[in-house]
């Protein structure tokens, strides 16, 4: 590790990002308030959401802006939720027809509070987008339920075409990181999707930059391979504000190469990585070749 790879006041050039806030944004700006929506792009303050916005997409997140989890790295709002909104659904679906979405994302906060976690919710937005917009590709990123497999099911019934958790890190970061998760219940989700549907297109994502060793995320990757995960995003994690988790370096490209070519030697259909890689970020890119025929269809 060289000291240029700390963090610093100088923001690593593969980094940064351009701010442009061109017709497609405002357009999709403006949509978003008026059906009374959230994104996970603005949320989380992605880096990308002038990009991706621009491209007229969006990551919806429902149930919600309030996360009754405080995970370390997200930016998202914690706290006691609010009431559903059972409007909320057709409200996504409508936006995704309007948009002449290909493929859409659904995400949510975590809603510990409910005894489904919201899977309800998730199955209902899903259903919606089928009947608005029969055309359009569903991911979904779901929380992890509490491992409970009911939740689980219902989402996968509803038909989504790629079902997406991340594992986020390393197990040995988990207490500091994600203190409420578990690693196992995570890989244990997506097992458990591939059981119900083997068919359906599995994913996760973890982030870099946190503290982890290149040996710690190269098990990782094994132990997605292990559960019969698809596809796999890899991103540098960058601390949305001081009260966040410490960045303790950036990744160079060509280590994002090397962790890219080390994936699929160990069997992932289609893997992303980069410095600005985001498990939603042109997730319409990440389908596996092998699946968009069927998707299609």
């Amino acid at each position: 590790m060289t000291d240029t790879l700390r963090p610093g006041r100088t923001i690593p050039e593969w980094i940064k990002v351009r701010v442009h806030e061109g017709e497609n944004f405002k357009e999709l700006k403006q949509l978003v308030q008026e059906k009374r929506l959230h994104t996970v792009c603005e949320a989380a303050r992605c880096p990308n959401i002038f990009d991706c916005w621009n491209r007229r997409t969006a990551t919806f997140m429902i149930l919600g802006d309030v996360c009754t989890r405080a995970c370390r790295f997200c930016a998202v709002t914690s706290g006691r939720p609010v009431e559903l909104d059972i409007g909320e659904p057709l409200r996504v679906a409508e936006s995704v027809a309007q948009l002449s979405l290909l493929h859409a994302v659904i995400t949510s906060v975590d809603r510990d509070d409910l005894r489904d976690g919201g899977a309800g919710i998730f199955a209902r937005t899903i259903r919606a987008i089928r009947r608005l917009s029969p055309g359009t590709s569903i991911e979904v990123l779901t929380p992890d339920f509490a491992g409970d497999r009911d939740a689980i099911r219902t989402v996968v019934e509803a038909g989504p075409d790629i079902f997406n958790h991340n594992t986020e890190t390393v197990p040995r970061l988990y207490a500091r990181i994600r203190p409420k998760a578990v690693y196992l219940n995570s890989l244990g989700l997506l097992r458990y999707v591939k059981e119900l549907r083997p068919d359906m297109v599995t994913k996760s994502g973890v982030m870099v930059g946190l503290g982890e060793e290149r040996e710690e995320l190269l098990e990782v990757f094994r132990n997605m391979r292990e559960h019969s995960i698809d596809v796999l995003t890899v991103g540098q994690y960058l601390r949305p504000t001081k009260k966040h988790a410490e960045l303790v370096r950036y990744y160079r490209p060509e280590e994002f190469v090397e962790l890219k070519a080390a994936a699929m030697e160990m069997g992932f259909e289609h893997v992303e990585s980069g410095a600005l890689v985001r498990s939603s970020y042109h997730a319409d890119e990440q389908i596996p070749a092998s699946r968009k025929s069927l998707l299609a269809g």
